[in-house]
């Protein structure tokens, strides 16, 4: 058995406000592990100051080429509350959820699915960033609408629940750019999410990401328009 694969690095959460262009407003820390057998484990620590201040410690797993899901765990406090936490297991057959959080106190839920949910968001950045391996690495610059994706809050900053909530939308690749951030400078494909509305209580504001062209698809900015003006960039990468 050959050791995992590991991939380790600190997303910086900054604002692109006008009376705050530049400002550190949170952090994420992550880790990837590629397992032999061809799933990798995600670990995410968010830190968004921004009050409520919101906290939120995430592990998935997922297989690796296809991204879709097999468990998950989600906790988040807001405000210096706990808010919640939650297991999430997947099945070709259904989605299901166990959780405990303010607003609806103990729940066990079952979604019913044709297959399995090709992707999992818990609002971890660097799971945004994934969506990449959506796409072949020779694939033209188009438009893939996902289906059966299941999220585990409809809040924009994922400060609700957890809970299971399904949602359609799409993610379009746009073209090739190379990209200096913290991190260094890497070769980069960059691609928006757009198709929200109807799904979720509130259409996302427009939403860019730029990931690394090869097989990881590592974030490694991203920014978010509309009232959130929100930018997220790449300060620490570790492979090996």
């Amino acid at each position: 058995m050959s050791q995992p694969q590991n991939i380790r690095g600190t997303i910086t959460y900054l604002s692109h406000k006008e009376d705050r262009y530049g400002q550190e407003r949170g952090r994420e820390f992550f880790t990837l592990s590629r397992r032999d057998d061809g799933t990798t484990v995600m670990h995410a620590h968010c830190e968004i100051d921004d009050a409520p201040a919101v906290v939120r410690d995430v592990s998935s797993t997922f297989d690796s080429a296809t991204l879709e899901p097999r468990d998950g765990y989600v906790r988040i406090s807001v405000g210096g509350v706990h808010e919640g936490s939650g297991w999430f297991h997947f099945t070709d057959a259904a989605s299901y959820c166990d959780t405990d959080n303010r607003t609806e106190g103990r729940v066990s839920k079952t979604i019913d699915m044709p297959r399995r949910a090709s992707w999992f968001g818990h609002h971890a950045i660097i799971n945004d960033g994934l969506l990449a391996r959506k796409f072949a690495l020779d694939a033209k610059p188009g438009k893939l609408r996902l289906t059966d994706v299941m999220m585990s809050s409809p809040d924009h900053r994922g400060a609700t629940g957890p809970m299971l909530f399904p949602l359609n939308f799409s993610v379009v690749l746009i073209g090739h750019e190379e990209v200096t951030v913290g991190a260094g400078t890497f070769k980069t494909r960059k691609f928006h999410i757009t198709d929200t509305a109807g799904g979720l209580p509130e259409e996302h504001p427009p939403y860019e990401m730029w990931c690394t062209d090869d097989a990881d698809g590592i974030l490694v900015k991203a920014q978010v328009g509309g009232y959130m003006q929100t930018y997220y960039e790449l300060t620490e990468l570790i492979r090996g």
